[in-house]
């Protein structure tokens, strides 16, 4: 059970093993792109091309999903990314239930936007747990934990990816395991647990008081998408690519203080900010010398406004 990208590794790693997979379930596919042609989850199409039976339930109540489930006679459902809250009904479904490979060390970022709220947090590291679901949100029993190093260079763009093949790897061992009886699941501790919500648009607006750091990660964790944004003249404006330098006192935060080739300096909260390439809204992604030779952004200009 899974739906993105982030899930596809887990599901070839899944295809490489002995057992066979007597289906997949993901979400249904949906309209993306400009062009909003209707598009199958990467999930799906991986499925289908290895003939696969795929169920694409549109609630995942729907009690004729249910016993299409059911009918299937899973002994394991393994669940990455797919996006859905699932009811008992469904965790137990399975005869040996259902796992998850999730994208936090848990019990830290539980919750749907576990890559993004790493690097929000200013975490260190990150990385993969298996676990035993239960109803409870990503509380359910630890089985195999591995950690990696999360730097400054992290994009939620080049984290995912990591995250996901991490996850590939573990899944064989969890399941070979939880077979021989070597994989002793553990609680969650008490302490130390924190939530990563769903991202929603006020997430990804600069708030310009806030320091250069914490802004600098905030448009790593959107990146590159959906992207962090300020607006400019009342135009919504991504900011796709930054850089924390040298702090300096007298300009008000969200304030430009200086541009060139090389960026826009913005005053912040605490420390100044030099902006690479952002894209203005109905236009493209640019580095800042194209974007100031068509836009320029004397100082002065304050950036954030209605």
């Amino acid at each position: 059970m899974g739906t993105p990208a982030f899930a596809q590794p887990v599901l070839e790693a899944l295809l490489a093993r002995p057992d066979p997979i007597v289906g997949v379930v993901c979400q249904p596919d949906r309209p993306r792109g400009r062009g909003l042609d209707v598009t199958s989850p990467a999930v799906a199409r991986v499925a289908r091309a290895h003939h696969l039976p795929v169920l694409q339930p549109t609630k995942i109540r729907d009690p004729a999903f249910v016993d299409a489930l059911r009918a299937l006679a899973p002994d394991l459902a393994v669940v990455a990314a797919f996006g859905r809250i699932l009811p008992r009904e469904i965790l137990e479904l399975p005869t040996y239930g259902s796992i998850n490979v999730h994208a936090s060390l848990l019990p830290r970022h539980r919750g749907a936007a576990p890559i993004e709220w790493s690097i929000l947090s200013g975490d260190t590291e990150t990385g993969i747990t298996i676990m035993a679901m239960t109803e409870e949100l990503d509380a359910g029993d630890i089985l195999l934990a591995r950690a990696i190093p999360l730097t400054d260079a992290h994009t939620a763009g080049t984290l995912a990816p990591s995250l996901s093949q991490l996850g590939a790897e573990l899944i064989g061992e969890a399941i070979d395991g939880l077979r021989a009886g070597t994989i002793v699941p553990r609680a969650q501790p008490a302490d130390g647990v924190t939530y990563a919500p769903r991202i929603e648009r006020e997430h990804l607006r600069l708030d310009w008081t806030k320091s250069a750091a914490e802004l600098e990660r905030q448009v790593r964790a959107f990146a590159p998408r959906p992207a962090a944004f300020t607006t400019l003249d009342g135009r919504a404006l991504k900011i796709h690519r930054v850089r924390v330098v040298a702090a300096e006192a007298g300009a008000a935060p969200g304030t430009v203080v200086d541009t060139g080739p090389e960026g826009i300096i913005l005053a912040t909260g605490a420390g100044r900010l030099r902006i690479m390439e952002l894209q203005l809204e109905g236009r493209r992604r640019l580095e800042t010398g194209a974007f100031l030779a068509g836009r320029p952004l004397p100082p002065g200009t304050c950036l954030g406004g209605e």
